[in-house]
């Protein structure tokens, strides 16, 4: 089916930062596709779409499995007569915080799938139906990773979730080289530390050290504060850039002396 709005297609869309990005989106002009390893929590989202005005469609889908990848694509394509937009957002953390000495190799697998190879192969296969076929003119066309603040910095208690989001960053970095050509700006996005369901176990931990001067913002970020910075990078906002990864942190990047 198609639509005269732009499509993005979002992962780890049904609650959190996915949730949040996908209402940003429909507010700036989007309809909304997504997928999620559940499907609790996307009647939410689907809610929240349309009261941004837009539309959602959802698909259970497990990005750890890479056959479920072009089907699900191939699905994206034909649900709106193509997309113009992919956002990696989907991401798992480390199975157990604790010492790198006891982290066992399934929680360093289970990193890397879901937060580097899984928007890897996400990419490709959107990728290669947005330059093998012929593009809608209904919006910029964009790609954004969702990374962490681990990106850059180390957290040996979850060395496997800092090395995976290391490693997404470059998958962004690459990804930029290659469609720039094609008119493709690709974009890498730095949480901070977000109020999410993954944070909620260490919540009070954090509020102390946030309270404590963390971050030079002295406040959680939340979903929105990243759902924004998404939608103003894929409605062109900064067109004269590709590869750069903004940080959406409260300074939280910054060095100190």
């Amino acid at each position: 089916m198609s639509t005269a709005r732009p499509v993005a297609f979002v992962t780890g869309a049904r609650r959190g930062i996915g949730r949040a990005i996908c209402a940003a989106l429909a507010a700036a002009g989007y309809d909304l596709l997504g997928c999620d390893v559940v499907e609790d929590g996307a009647e939410e989202t689907a809610a929240a779409v349309a009261a941004a005005g837009g539309s959602f469609g959802f698909r259970v889908a497990d990005l750890a499995d890479l056959d479920a990848i072009p089907p699900l694509l191939a699905w994206a394509w034909a649900e709106r007569g193509g997309i113009e937009a992919v956002v990696n957002n989907a991401g798992v953390g480390a199975l157990r915080r604790g010492d790198p000495l006891e982290m066992s190799p399934h929680s360093w697998d289970r990193c890397m799938e879901i937060n580097a190879r899984a928007p890897f192969f996400v990419t490709q296969a959107a990728a290669g139906r947005m330059l093998a076929e012929e593009a809608p003119s209904r919006g910029p066309r964009g790609v954004v990773f969702i990374s962490s603040a681990n990106a850059t910095q180390a957290s040996p208690e979850r060395t496997e979730y800092s090395a995976s989001k290391a490693a997404v960053s470059m998958v962004a970095r690459c990804w930029a080289l290659r469609l720039a050509e094609d008119g493709i700006p690709v974009y890498e996005i730095r949480p901070g530390v977000i109020r999410t369901d993954m944070t909620a176990p260490v919540a009070d931990r954090y509020s102390g050290r946030i309270a404590g001067g963390l971050s030079p913002i002295r406040r959680w970020g939340e979903p929105e504060d990243v759902a924004k910075a998404v939608a103003a990078l894929l409605t062109g906002a900064i067109p004269f850039s590709t590869g750069d990864a903004f940080h959406v942190d409260g300074g939280l990047h910054l060095q100190r002396l």
